[in-house]
């Protein structure tokens, strides 16, 4: 994928009924130099809990360059800063309000859309697959299987009922998601899977200093993963 000059505007995603004193959530959309040509590939990408996320701004702003559509958001509770997430209904409706953005403009949609997140966002995104939403496939980045520190009760069930490929970055040392634990939850998947483990990264992909990598070989290791299965779940 070659590199562009991309623009990256502000759009706001229209809330059902007002929630947190909010009327809409303001998304950040990523569009390619010339866009649309080539393969007018789009990937979504919801934060988690956090409202300011550097690694997917930073995932956001080089899919663009490589000429991807891209559209990056958070949920209302976390614009609004509150630390009780949405009930499902809430995310899974501002996930597919979000998707619609895509198609705003016929002439430019998107081919290929690709949907996912990190952390809250990758398990919302995983409950979205199984709704009436076009999407090539589905990409995980820290999926929260479980409870941190107990894979006793994994939150799977979602999992199972996806019938889109599907792409697992785990951080080597995720405390939510026990790798063991996701290999016999991914034995039971019908659907194609990927699972790409980062070394010695932990729930947000951070790695301790003494791994020798940086917050930039990590997101380079992430981009590079994703960009290949992207390819591959095309064919191409």
């Amino acid at each position: 994928m070659a590199e562009g000059e991309p623009r990256f505007e502000q759009v706001e995603i229209p809330l059902p009924e007002p929630l947190h004193g909010l009327e809409s959530v303001t998304a950040t959309l990523g569009i390619p130099e010339w866009w649309p040509t080539g393969a007018r590939v789009s990937v979504v990408l919801a934060h988690g809990t956090q409202l300011d996320d550097p690694q997917l701004e930073s995932l956001q702003h080089k899919l663009t360059a490589r000429k991807v559509l891209t559209l990056r958001f958070a949920f209302p509770f976390v614009v609004a800063g509150k630390k009780k997430a949405d009930p499902m209904s809430v995310l899974e409706r501002t996930y597919i309000d979000a998707l619609s953005i895509l198609s705003r403009d016929p002439t430019a949609a998107p081919a290929h859309v690709f949907i996912g997140g990190k952390n809250l966002g990758a398990y919302t995104a995983a409950h979205v697959a199984t709704r009436r939403v076009r999407a090539e496939g589905v990409f995980f980045l820290g999926y929260p299987l479980h409870k941190q520190d107990d894979p006793s009760d994994p939150r799977a069930d979602r999992l199972y009922r996806i019938i889109n490929p599907m792409l697992f970055i785990q951080g080597e040392k995720d405390r939510h998601c026990d790798l063991a634990t996701l290999k016999q939850t991914l034995a039971r998947i019908g659907a194609p899977w990927n699972l790409h483990r980062v070394p010695e990264a932990d729930h947000s992909f951070r790695v301790p200093k003494k791994s020798g990598r940086s917050a930039e070989d990590v997101e380079a290791e992430m981009l590079a993963t994703l960009e290949a299965w992207i390819r591959q779940t095309l064919g191409e």
